[in-house]
């Protein structure tokens, strides 16, 4: 489903050249859920951001599909977005102002969903993440994990192929934070959705994961298979 190749990506930073990610190489299979592990700085979410179509790719390839992100155009990039990637943040990235619903129904409007379909859509999303009963709440008037929720229901608004999930557990205490790889594992198995999850704890990665990518200094130090 992605096969990762030979991918390198630096950032300058005045006149010098700062190295990202060196030569990765991986492959991703539909339905399999991939922790991506490594200390800060390692590259992870430059990786994730990759996949996603959020940055430009130095060289080598990402192949979704069959079809290479590095060669799409602005507009291909963010319908490559719409239509096939769901993302989740350490920060929720929720919209202050809005409601749990208000939320995930701006996604399904960026999805072009039609307007008569968006709130029973949304509903039934937070109804899955264990939120019908906080519909009207604001960002602010949630705990983290049940931020992070409506995080998750946003981003499986348009049906994604792919789940990108960037230290979802990262600000949430050890109880919400196993509440929360638990159901990204649910949504794995029940939707045969791909889970491509950054995590900097090698337990959690364990805990899920089919494979994990090692990166030390922007290379893959070795791949695990836990289990094995």
């Amino acid at each position: 489903m992605i096969e990762i190749v030979s991918i390198s990506k630096a950032y300058s930073k005045g006149s010098l050249k700062i190295p990202a990610l060196r030569n990765v190489s991986f492959s991703v299979t539909k339905g399999a859920f991939i922790s991506i592990v490594g200390r800060s700085g390692s590259g992870k979410s430059t990786l994730l951001n990759l996949v996603g179509g959020l940055d430009h790719i130095g060289s080598g390839k990402i192949l979704f599909n069959g079809k290479n992100i590095g060669s799409m155009s602005r507009r291909e990039r963010a319908l490559h977005r719409r239509h096939n990637i769901g993302m989740v943040f350490q920060s929720f990235n929720l919209i202050p102002y809005r409601n749990a619903l208000e939320n995930v129904t701006l996604a399904l409007t960026f999805g072009r969903v039609p307007r008569k379909e968006r709130k029973k859509r949304a509903m039934e999303l937070l109804a899955r993440v264990g939120l019908s009963h906080r519909l009207d709440h604001k960002p602010s008037e949630l705990s983290g994990g049940e931020a992070q929720r409506v995080a998750i229901a946003r981003a499986l608004a348009n049906n994604p192929l792919v789940l990108l999930a960037d230290e979802p557990t990262g600000n949430l205490d050890t109880t919400t934070s196993e509440q929360i790889i638990s159901l990204l594992k649910e949504l794995n198995k029940e939707k045969n959705l791909t889970v491509m999850m950054v995590t900097h704890e090698m337990d959690i990665a364990r805990s899920v994961s089919q494979e994990i990518i090692y990166l030390k200094d922007g290379e893959v130090e070795k791949l695990i298979k836990p289990g094995e």
